[in-house]
């Protein structure tokens, strides 16, 4: 990938922005991921407000948001190892259940007056755990299920999701809340899990699409394994980098809005919660009316434009929320700036999906999320903790420089675009051979191929060519990687590259893409047709 030139991507965008919900299954999981978002959002308010009347810490009231927000760090990529491995619809169904019981739990015994700030912490995080387990899977799944030139629009609509649910559901939590208790929210919470339990039980998913990850003839993988193979794949893949990079570098300048807007609404505007509500709302309906211009501007503009463009306007959105005190142009701004927070997710959501092939889809995903929301939450603190040593006037400025100058990674680190046809598995590579005393051998696996260039053969072109194709080589599962020339023949050169064990080598030979082919072949091209390469595998001997 390293060799790749940027290209600009052009989706059609064929059916406009809500074409999506026009496909029954992806319309109900959205539906009840909806109802279920807004449940969670209830679930913050209830869980603040309790919490403030068990104690009068700020630590304690500040730990129910990382008690909600930390499960992701911690588990997402095991998440999405899991979710490349086993049944999705079981899996999603199971994970659904439990936290059902644990918000019912909640709230349950919040009715009875037995919870302490330590109980409901972990109950907080026992729900969140539970999303943890599941976000990665559930990101991937839902545009599987539209067309392929509809997925972005489908990963967009799951940004509004989270967003409109954001601006309704404190507003239906603090109305409930004050109308009855923060118990009776945890349970109108637990209730809404049912909402997604009822819609995964009614998905019925092809045999081989329950699965995340495509059917394999070699071993089972473990867990560990697979997180490891993912974290190989990622690392090794200068495309994904770039995108990781760049989403860091973005959500950590931009959650300062979502950070600080609360103090904004009460100090600079004069608002209290009602009016807290309202500014929220215009993020609402700026995210909804972003994920309606997408799809023109995704058919019109390369990804690395809607992003700079996206980081711009929210640079623009944190000056006004700074140095503006009129209520009508700082709500005028959140919408706009909402518009440009869906723009900006869409599109690197979009572009780190599509890069990723299905064997490795769920999990590659969990690095993303690691990424995307630590950055928010270390982006919060860090500039959390800045306000309060400055103010929040010049923190916002900072805020909106760092918007400014993030887009100039795109000089460096731009989107490629990977046709996602040439990530499927290229299905005429062969199983690798072994004699059947060695079949069951443990230990590592070391591949070695030897090429002969004929004499007139572009040297520097063949080297330039090989070396590049040691990122396939990682993604798929080698752990070294190392190319040789011979010093007694300049025409001869050996490639060599280890692999952790016979079964992963096998699934190495099912990861090979259409991509990785070409290029194996173009480099196969530049050697002597007289001397094919030969590939030796080498096994650890067995202890005597």
């Amino acid at each position: 990938m390293a060799t790749d030139s940027p290209e600009r991507i052009r989706p059609t965008g064929r059916g406009g922005a809500w074409a999506p919900l026009r496909v029954r299954q992806f319309r109900t999981l959205w539906s009840a991921q909806f109802v279920s978002n807004v449940g969670g959002w209830m679930q913050v308010v209830g869980a603040q407000w309790l919490m403030l009347s068990l104690t009068t810490s700020t630590t304690a009231l500040a730990l129910v948001q990382t008690a909600s927000s930390l499960p992701v760090l911690l588990f997402a990529i095991p998440a999405g190892a899991v979710g490349d491995l086993v049944d999705r619809r079981k899996f999603l169904l199971i994970a659904q259940l439990a936290m059902l019981a644990a918000a019912a739990l909640l709230g349950a015994l919040s009715l009875a007056g037995a919870v302490t700030p330590f109980l409901l912490l972990a109950l907080l995080f026992a729900v969140g755990t539970g999303q943890a387990w599941t976000s990665p899977t559930w990101q991937t799944l839902q545009p599987e299920l539209v067309a392929p030139d509809q997925r972005p629009q489908a990963i967009a609509l799951g940004s509004v999701n989270q967003n409109l649910a954001r601006a309704i559901g404190p507003a239906i939590g603090g109305v409930l809340l004050a109308a009855t208790s923060a118990g009776t929210v945890f349970l109108a919470n637990a209730a809404t899990f049912l909402a997604v339990v009822l819609a995964v039980w009614m998905w019925r998913p092809a045999a081989r699409a329950a699965r995340g990850g495509a059917h394999t003839a070699a071993a089972p993988e473990h867990v560990r394994g697979a997180v490891r193979a993912g974290a190989r794949y990622v690392s090794n893949s200068p495309a994904l980098r770039a995108i990781l990079l760049r989403a860091g570098v973005f959500v950590f300048f931009a959650s300062s809005i979502w950070a600080l807007l609360p103090v904004v609404a009460r100090t600079s505007l004069g608002m209290g919660s009602g009016g807290y509500g309202l500014l929220l709302g215009c993020v609402g309906l700026g995210a909804v009316a972003g994920a309606t211009l997408l799809p023109r501007l995704r058919a019109g503009h390369a990804p690395d434009v809607l992003l700079i463009g996206a980081s711009l306007v929210v640079a623009v959105l944190a000056l006004v929320m700074a140095f503006v005190h009129t209520t009508v142009v700082v709500a005028a701004a959140l919408a706009i700036g909402g518009a440009a927070w869906i723009l900006a997710l869409s599109t690197l959501n979009a572009a780190y999906q599509s890069t990723l092939p299905s064997w490795v889809k769920a999990r590659g995903m969990g690095f993303y999320l690691v990424v995307f929301q630590g950055g928010n939450a270390v982006g919060s603190a860090v500039l959390g903790v800045l306000a309060e040593a400055t103010s929040v006037k010049a923190t916002l400025a900072i805020a909106a420089g760092g918007l400014v100058v993030g887009p100039l990674l795109a000089l460096r680190y731009r989107f490629r675009r990977i046709p996602p046809e040439e990530l499927i598995p290229a299905a005429t590579w062969p199983p690798p051979s072994v004699e059947a005393n060695h079949a069951a051998a443990a230990g590592p696996v070391m591949v070695s191929i030897t090429y002969t260039l004929p004499s007139e053969a572009d040297h520097e072109a063949f080297i330039r060519a090989l070396r590049g194709f040691r990122y396939a080589r990682r993604r798929t599962g080698a752990v070294s990687w190392r190319m040789w020339a011979d010093a007694g023949d300049p025409d001869r050169y050996v490639e060599q590259f280890v692999v952790g064990s016979w079964d992963e080598h096998e699934r190495q030979h099912e990861r090979v893409s259409l991509r990785d082919q070409q290029r194996l072949e173009a480099i196969w091209a530049l050697t002597d047709p007289e001397s094919p390469p030969v590939v030796t595998h080498w096994l650890s001997p067995a202890e005597v």
